[in-house]
């Protein structure tokens, strides 16, 4: 059957739903079910995608290809145009159909129903979430997944959601709706904030109606003006800047600031509209210049290098996508949570709304941003909420009834606060759920036993179901589903014996998060597969010389826990809470789940179970090592799996035992004619032999200066690089790095912390030494560039042969690349092929022939 994944999109979420429909089709069980990318760009035009694109980090490392974008920086392609001096003319159509070529075949609505059986909507926000697209597959008679127009429509807005509850009862925040043109006729009274607090009283949250991943929210929680101003700017998606600061900014912080615009997430992104206005002493604003729609940040740079000349001067850039009103209400103060509802049939074939055990959501930031929902550890999601089992019980039914109300079908995610009180205030109806692996949609759906290739399936299953209700084509669909139930049953009792594959996770590195992360991706990779049957394995154990390493196979609602740490404690603490209220309400839901489960999952387990090696002789064929940092790139287990004769991904004992140390690995780089950073390492033991002179007075730090000019870099000398990489640019932070990496115990140094910057939930381990690297700069070189190779290795008549990948090209917006960077879908910026020329010259494009010139010789020089 042929589902064709829609994803991408024109929202602002368009890089959540580019990462969402990746997961898709990776997860689809593929002895059902032949995936179909079907990438929407932000122009709207469809987009049949070649696969390997799937797996850029972002839609701008390859849409619009390299050759068409300005090298400075990374636009979306809305911000092309055919003459992009000081023409700002839109691209025309004949240069989207030749852009389109190098990633894929343009495909017209028309063409839909003959590539597809099934349509899965992985599009989130405007065009995605509202119905639209749900009317275009309505016209074609082409199924598609989730609720049909009417509720997507309502789920999309906040505004009409408000109303909608209040009329069907739901207990309701104090609320106003602002429009745009209110705003702007008494923005600069001083009085809105005022009648605001006076009405609906603080703190308050500021909303843009049309948006979901928390885009355009703030939380206001005092009579700040100036805070409040910029709140309800970012809603509307406007930004400000005085002509002061842009005239005193240099040419980099230009740069940074341009940057950000383009960031659709936290910038407004382009085109944007221009207005300078000149502000009087007491705030009041005179337009005198509109300059139009702006479509790239260099012609933006120019218009505002030219027309900003007095400091009264304020700049004005608002999103041409804005929000025309938006939701200001009291901010519930209590407990968050999110639960999915899903539709399910009784006894007599009648559909009826089933809550999932919602999840409680701890935060680390004020709210649930952007960041707290996609990065890894940013948040905590406890499942049950921590709660008594009654007001678990009271938040499932008014999800249920608001699933009824907004006439859902298939699932919903359904958002809320409960108060100290009992109240139960839900929020945002989502019609389409995040698809990340790490979203509530698979997370719940694993505390009944559905890992997420069968809740993909449920979902195509019960979507075409609903679509039958309607007497729309309605016999063929018939056909479609009696086909599926049959291959369901069939794939179900199916006796071909897959490859199983133990998939091993977590260990006790700092990058064991990321280690989860990367076994989670793996284990849905094979769990999808026609050949393979992955087996989640957790190892836990510490980081002393020859530790035991204890394994267990767990659960896969245990392996999409949140982190590492969750996952240990889980196990850990399994028999103590069995017999509590949350698990026995977990048991409960787990019965009232019992027809879907039934249909889709098997054999699911929901007990850790301790395990060894010898366990794994007897029950695997192969062991996928997912772990990162020690013990997974140490060595120490390739050497228990040599001693079972068990097959394992990678290089052996004799590599991994060198590349885990960095100093080791750069030496023989050294002496095998590779240029490195020059490199030292720097021990405990000397540190503290100097620790009790001032930093004016240690021996130990003149040494490190005479060699080392600032800025140079330090970090682990055998742990993962996304962990404690500084850049240290003087005395001070250098001591910082020491404490923190020789202190005695685990917690955090706090003058060390503020020092070096560190985020609250950055991992920063314990050494008994370190390496200090030169800073690699352009250092007269006419280009220069981070990159990235990988490879694979292959037998040739007995002959070991490299099959070099083309490297990709690393950008970093901070000193280091941070962990955003590497992990947050959207965040960073990796480019693949590696642009080698043209790119820093401020010009368009590159030349590519010369580029392949170039990219022979890393190439080559990698291999070597």
């Amino acid at each position: 059957m042929k589902i064709g994944i829609f994803f991408g999109g024109q929202s602002k979420e368009r890089e959540i739903s580019f990462a969402g429909g990746r997961t898709v089709y990776d997860n689809l069980n593929k002895d059902l079910f032949e995936p179909v990318p079907i990438f929407v760009d932000s122009l709207g035009n469809f987009i049949l995608l070649d696969w390997q694109y799937l797996y850029k980090g972002t839609i701008r490392d390859f849409y619009p290809p390299a050759q068409y974008q300005s090298a400075d920086y990374q636009l979306y392609i809305e911000s092309l145009c055919d003459d992009c001096g000081d023409n700002l003319g839109k691209i025309s159509e004949d240069k989207i159909n030749e852009i389109i070529t190098h990633v894929g075949k343009r495909v017209y609505p028309h063409e839909l129903s003959s590539m597809m059986d099934f349509s899965f909507l992985a599009l989130h926000g405007g065009q995605g979430e509202d119905g639209a697209i749900q009317g275009i597959l309505e016209w074609y008679n082409i199924p598609y997944s989730g609720s049909g127009i009417l509720p997507s429509a309502i789920g999309i807005n906040k505004n009409i959601q408000k109303d909608l509850l209040v009329q069907y009862g739901f207990a309701r925040p104090k609320s106003m709706i602002l429009t745009k043109n209110d705003y702007k006729k008494n923005a600069y009274k001083g009085d809105m904030l005022e009648t605001l607090v006076a009405k609906i009283g603080l703190p308050m949250v500021i909303k843009a109606p049309n948006q979901g991943s928390s885009m355009g929210i703030s939380i206001l929680n005092e009579k700040d003006n100036h805070a409040f101003m910029q709140m309800i700017n970012k809603a509307f998606f406007i930004q400000e800047l005085s002509g002061k600061k842009w005239l005193n900014f240099s040419k980099t912080e230009k740069y940074q600031y341009l940057t950000s615009l383009t960031d659709i997430r936290e910038g407004i992104g382009f085109p944007l509209t221009l207005e300078i206005v000149l502000q009087d002493l007491n705030g009041q604003r005179t337009p005198i210049k509109h300059l139009g729609i702006v479509f790239r940040p260099e012609v933006l740079e120019k218009l505002l290098d030219e027309n900003v000349s007095e400091n009264l001067h304020r700049i004005i850039l608002t999103a041409t996508s804005a929000e025309e009103s938006i939701l200001i209400e009291r901010f519930i103060v209590g407990k968050e949570f999110s639960c999915i509802v899903v539709q399910d049939e009784n006894e007599n074939g009648v559909s009826v709304p089933l809550a999932l055990p919602p999840t409680q959501i701890l935060k680390k930031t004020d709210f649930f941003d952007y960041r707290s929902k996609y990065l890894p550890g940013m948040t905590r999601k406890i499942t049950p909420i921590d709660l008594p089992t009654a007001q678990i019980e009271n938040i499932r039914r008014e999800c249920e009834k608001l699933f009824v109300a907004i006439n859902a079908n298939v699932y919903a995610r359904i958002d809320g606060f409960i108060n100290a009180l009992g109240e139960i205030f839900l929020n945002d109806p989502n019609t389409t759920s995040g698809m990340l692996p790490s979203s509530f949609f698979f997370h719940q759906a694993a505390e009944i036993g559905l890992n997420p290739s069968q809740f993909l399936t449920y979902i195509i299953r019960t979507s075409i179901s609903e679509r039958i209700k309607t007497p729309k084509n309605n016999f063929f669909l018939h056909q479609k589903l009696q086909s599926l139930d049959k291959k369901i049953a069939n794939n179900q009792n199916k006796t071909t014996l897959k490859t199983k594959v133990a998939v091993i996770m977590g260990g006790y590195s700092t990058e064991r998060h990321i280690s989860v992360e990367s076994g989670r991706n793996i284990f849905e990779k094979l769990a999808s597969s026609t050949k393979y049957e992955p087996i989640p394995v957790f190892l836990m154990g510490n980081g002393e010389q020859n530790a035991t390493h204890e394994l267990y196979q767990i659960p896969v609602n245990m392996m999409l826990k949140d982190n590492a740490d969750d996952i240990r404690d889980k196990i850990l603490n399994y028999e103590a809470q069995s017999t509590s209220e949350g698990q026995i309400l977990l048991e409960k839901i787990k019965i009232e789940a019992k027809n879907i489960t039934q249909k889709y999952a098997q054999n699911a387990i929901f007990k850790p179970q301790k395990i060894s090696y010898e366990w794994l002789k007897q029950n695997v064929n192969t062991v996928f090592i997912a772990l990162h940092g020690r013990p997974g790139e140490d060595g120490a287990i390739q050497k228990r799996l040599d001693e079972i004769k068990l097959p394992y991904n990678g290089s052996g004992v004799e590599s991994s035992q060198i590349t885990i140390n960095k100093y080791e690995t750069n030496e023989i780089l050294k002496n095998n004619g590779i240029l490195v950073a020059k490199h030292r390492l720097l021990h405990k033991k000397d540190w503290k032999e100097n620790e009790s002179k001032n930093l004016t007075q240690n021996a130990v730090f003149d040494q490190i200066e005479q060699e080392f000019p600032y800025p140079f870099i330090a970090k682990p000398a055998d742990d993962g690089c996304s962990s404690a990489v500084k850049k240290i640019k003087n005395r001070e932070e250098l001591g910082a790095f020491c404490e923190m990496m020789f202190r005695e115990n685990a917690d955090f140094v706090p003058s060390a912390v503020q020092t070096l910057a560190l985020k609250s939930n950055e991992e920063f381990p314990q050494k008994e030494t370190f390496l200090i690297e030169e800073l690699i700069s352009k250092n007269g070189a006419k280009h220069f560039l981070e990159i990235t190779g990988g490879l694979l290795t292959k037998f040739i008549d007995n002959k070991l042969v490299y099959e070099m990948f083309e490297p990709s090209e690393t950008l970093a917006t901070g000193e280091v690349l941070s962990l955003e960077e590497k992990f947050l879908a959207g965040e960073g910026q990796n480019i693949t092929p590696a642009r080698y020329t043209g790119a820093f010259t401020g010009g368009f494009g590159i030349d590519l022939e010369q580029n392949k010139i170039i990219s022979k010789q890393v190439r080559e020089t990698l291999q070597k």
